[in-house]
């Protein structure tokens, strides 16, 4: 029962219709499973997903995949192990083989352990990207330090801003409510009425149907991952196929037939709050069918001479830029060469990305201050004095158990610190990164994290830091290629593990797990991963001959590394040409206005709602989200925007209007039967059909093919590209 002064619910909806306002703190959590098959689990993904970033045909396994494999394994080991007690010798530690069935809290502090090894991780990527790209020695012990402090810092960080993010009850996590669903469907004995299917029925119901559906676009039909029927109609128009192509072009009117589109980029549409997809369509009508087609055909940056859609670097006749030719084969930058040759072009769609996602990062620090910033100051300082005092039932129920002592995680960012400050000292000049720069490479995260996570807590969007990092190391560091590699690689781990350990803490917060188990299995399951991402990169660049290197490499090998390859251009454009050659006037110098767009934005909404507080609409005006919408093209593509899109309106325009008390109830038992499905028909395709490189029957449709071939050409008169006509 709920005491009578303890309020009994959360003022978010979405969190009363699926959290549960009660706990069992009775419930064993650490137990010989959690020990056993969670450092299992986390050691064999922490491989599987190292190994195969080098190979052609990656290996992806979701979480709910790794869910649903814990629970069977986890109730297997409770009911076929003894209830008997063991002690460890030498030690008063005794523990149970069989603690008990095998519950809920369980389930979901082991899958946190297993599935560290899913975590990108942004420093291995940067010993690859040494080693491979740039054929330059990296020692072991300085790669350690480097693993474990961009690693560990992010969780040092995280503490600090936890009361604030994860107490708060308004900051609910759109993302992690249908995870709690999730392990409430595999574990919640629901009562079912006559007729009608409970929550785990419909899950697994979906699960099928995706399931089953998958094999269609993925393996014997690929033309339907995009759809364009504009080039279909006007197949000898270059401007048609600008328009209407759905990967190359700016995709009006192309859809795509299978849910691993409508969820892969730009979020899950059944999830998301309203107010999140109405300003993610804004954002994206804004870049793609204002600011892109006006600029192109202003000829604005010489866009003509370049295709409308690519995140390729071109020189002035419109070729792939030489990157060679200007910088040598010891990577050096060659101000005459580059002068004689050509500056670094982009098309006009990535300068626009770039742009927006300029504008997210400023409107986002203007949103947090405007919005947020007294609240957060406020909760701030009464942290720093006691527990948070937030009526929020979740928060009455945790108060039970012991909280985080603060001075853990002040160790963590001073042992860190002193651990990187040495490294720079000692190998600095294996990653060209020296001590300010590190420090520095701390100082952006930890100014941005609060309003990033209060971003990511309240609309489920997510912001990267990668090209306001390569931005300013480019201005302050230029000409050392690796050092735009090592630099946002701190930037970006440091903020990225801060705001998943604080994520996950919220996880736990509704699953009402104690935050000291928390704080264990992350940090346990983080060094774990690690160690054996690291060796695994280790082993692997150091034992397969030629890896990476697809001229040396033999007919059909797989250890082409596809991600990697696309670090070199990268690179060159912002540690080796840098921003201040880039933008500078009579270059791309109009980039920098959207800082000040950012910055406008948020402050006009902000004044209106003031002018007019009887209008709470005003106030769903999210500007951070609008210019983040723009920061997800390329990968994303707009046929998954427009995908996206349509699945939302049949969702909250017609089915949630339908039936709103049945949506309401299983939607996120939807959503994950859907993403569960789709999961597992990867994880087949890859184990049965992708290692071999086996394909479906062949025929017209079974390629992925837009039939969109013009809408890669320029227009510019004079340009020449193959297969394309000359203006």
């Amino acid at each position: 029962m709920i005491p009578a002064d303890i309020p009994n619910n959360s003022p978010i909806e979405e969190v009363r219709n699926t959290i549960p306002a009660t706990d069992d703190p009775t419930l064993p959590i650490l137990t010989i499973r959690t020990w056993v098959l969670g450092p299992l689990v986390c050691a064999v993904t922490s491989f599987m997903y190292q190994i195969s970033s080098y190979r052609r045909s990656q290996m992806w396994v979701s979480e709910s995949c790794a869910q649903i494999l814990l629970l069977v394994m986890g109730r297997l080991m409770a009911s076929t192990l003894p209830a008997k007690i063991v002690g460890i010798p030498g030690t008063n530690w005794k523990f149970s083989l069989n603690p008990g069935p095998f519950n809920i809290k369980e389930h979901a502090l082991l899958v946190i352990l297993a599935t560290t090894g899913f975590e990108s991780m942004k420093s291995i990527a940067t010993i690859d990207a040494i080693k491979v790209v740039y054929h330059k020695n990296i020692s072991v012990w300085a790669s350690i330090l480097m693993v474990m402090t961009s690693q560990m810092m992010g969780y040092g960080f995280a503490g600090l801003f936890r009361r604030i993010l994860v107490d708060n009850p308004y900051m609910w996590y759109p993302l992690i409510v249908p995870k709690v669903s999730f392990y409430r469907a595999l574990h919640d004995k629901e009562p079912r009425a006559r007729g009608r299917l409970s929550g785990f029925q419909i899950l697994i119901a979906c699960a099928v149907c995706v399931f089953a559906y998958t094999i269609v676009p993925t393996y014997f039909m690929q033309t339907i991952i995009a759809v364009s029927f504009v080039c279909w109609i006007w197949k000898d128009s270059v401007t048609a196929h600008q328009l209407g192509a759905g990967y190359n072009g700016l995709g009006l009117g192309s859809f795509a037939i299978e849910w691993e589109s409508v969820t892969a980029w730009v979020g899950n549409p059944l999830i998301l709050p309203r107010f999140t997809i109405v300003n993610t369509l804004i954002g994206f009508v804004l870049i793609m069918y204002v600011c892109i087609p006006v600029a192109y055909w202003m000829n604005l940056f010489d866009a003509k001479r370049f295709p409308i859609f690519a995140q390729k670097s071109y020189d002035y006749s419109g070729k792939m830029y030489n990157v060679e030719r200007v910088f040598g084969k010891d990577l050096e930058f060659n101000e005459q060469a580059y002068n004689e040759y050509s500056k670094l072009y982009m098309s006009i769609s990535y300068v626009f990305k770039l742009g927006f996602t300029f504008a997210a990062l400023t409107g986002t620090l203007t949103y947090f201050l405007l919005f947020h910033g007294r609240e957060s100051w406020q909760q701030l300082k009464q942290s720093m004095k006691s527990e948070s005092q937030s009526g929020d039932i979740h928060n009455e129920l945790m108060k039970k158990y012991e909280p985080i002592p603060r001075w853990w995680f002040y160790l963590i960012v001073v042992l860190m610190v002193g651990l990187g400050i040495v490294n720079c000292e000692l190998f600095g000049k294996e990653f060209q990164l020296p001590t300010w720069a590190f420090l520095l490479s701390l100082a952006i995260p930890l100014i941005l994290i609060l309003p990033l996570g209060i971003i990511e807590a309240t609309t489920g969007s997510y912001l990267g830091l990668s090209v306001i990092s390569d931005l300013i190391i480019g201005y302050l560091y230029p000409g050392r290629p690796i050092t735009s590699v090592t630099f946002p690689s701190y930037v970006q781990s440091t903020k990225m593990h801060a705001i998943t350990f604080i994520a996950e803490f919220k996880l736990g917060h509704y699953m009402k797990i104690p935050p000291r188990s928390m704080f264990l299995v992350q940090i346990f399951g983080s060094l774990l991963s690690s160690s054996v991402k690291l060796g695994t990169a280790w082993w692997a660049l150091t034992s397969v001959e030629n890896i990476c290197d697809e001229g040396k490499l033999p007919m059909g090998s797989m250890w082409t590394c596809p991600g990697i390859q696309q670090t070199l251009t990268h690179t060159m454009i912002w540690g080796g040409v840098g921003p201040a050659r880039m933008f500078r006037p009579g270059a791309y110098e109009g980039i920098y206005y959207f800082f000040l767009a950012g910055v406008a934005g948020p402050l006009v909404v902000w004044l209106a709602a003031r002018a007019f507080p009887g209008r709470k609409w005003i106030r769903l005006i999210n500007f951070p989200v609008i210019f983040m919408s723009a920061s997800f093209l390329m990968p994303a593509r707009p046929v998954h925007y427009w995908t996206f899109f349509t699945a939302a309106a049949a969702y909250h325009l017609v089915a949630r209007r339908l039936a709103k008390g049945w949506w309401a109830r299983h939607v996120y038992d939807v959503s994950n039967g859907l993403d569960l499905g789709s999961a597992f028909f990867g994880v087949l395709l890859a184990l049965c059909f992708g290692f071999s490189d086996i394909r479906g029957p062949y025929w017209s449709g079974r390629d992925f093919n837009e039939f969109c071939p013009l809408s890669k050409c320029p227009t510019a008169p004079g340009v020449v590209q193959k297969n394309c006509p000359v203006v």
